[in-house]
């Protein structure tokens, strides 16, 4: 027969047991509806170029559910992540993102946004990819007020490529 101490331990094992279970569940459980999340945010993060036989390269794009473009893209080989804007004149940079990808700043500039004034500074980008799509010596800003973990992809970049929307899709043709 088991005495109340053995009895008492096994409860105490059972309840921690329960409990690493349903962590482990949980753990679970966030890490695929994170991967969800991000699916639907950025629908674009395994770019295929098609090839056509004139050389031309063709990356097309799927909306995301807020109605963005947004797209895995690289500057200067670093991987990062682009929200398409016709309306941005360049390539607008977060500081945060600048720094960590070791982008110099260059002279100051003064920029008018849909936020008002605001001073940004000039910098150029080596390289500039979508898929295989990719554009040298490409003229950018680092915008300190610009608060988001996205880089915009302005004209700077788009002006150099063909574009055309159709329905929920975005095609880029270099």
């Amino acid at each position: 027969m088991k005495s109340d101490h053995e009895a008492q331990g096994h409860k105490r094992m059972g309840a921690v047991m329960q409990a690493l279970a349903w962590l482990a569940l949980m753990i679970l459980g966030v890490v695929f509806f994170t991967d969800i999340l991000e699916d639907q945010y950025n629908p674009n993060q395994n770019l295929q170029t098609l090839h056509s036989q004139g050389g031309a390269r063709e990356v097309v794009l799927q909306r995301n559910k807020f109605g963005h473009y947004i797209t895995s893209g690289k500057i200067n080989g670093q991987p990062v992540t682009f929200m398409l804007d016709t309306g941005a004149t360049g390539v607008a940079i977060p500081q945060d993102i600048a720094s960590y990808l070791g982008i110099q700043r260059g002279r100051a500039f003064s920029t008018q946004t849909a936020n008002g004034r605001s001073t940004s500074y000039a910098a150029n980008l080596d390289r500039v990819s979508v898929g295989d799509i990719e554009l040298q010596n490409v003229r950018a800003a680092i915008a300190p007020g610009l608060k988001m973990d996205k880089i915009l992809l302005g004209m700077s970049f788009l002006k150099h490529i063909e574009f055309s929307q159709k329905g929920d899709t975005l095609t880029l043709r270099q």
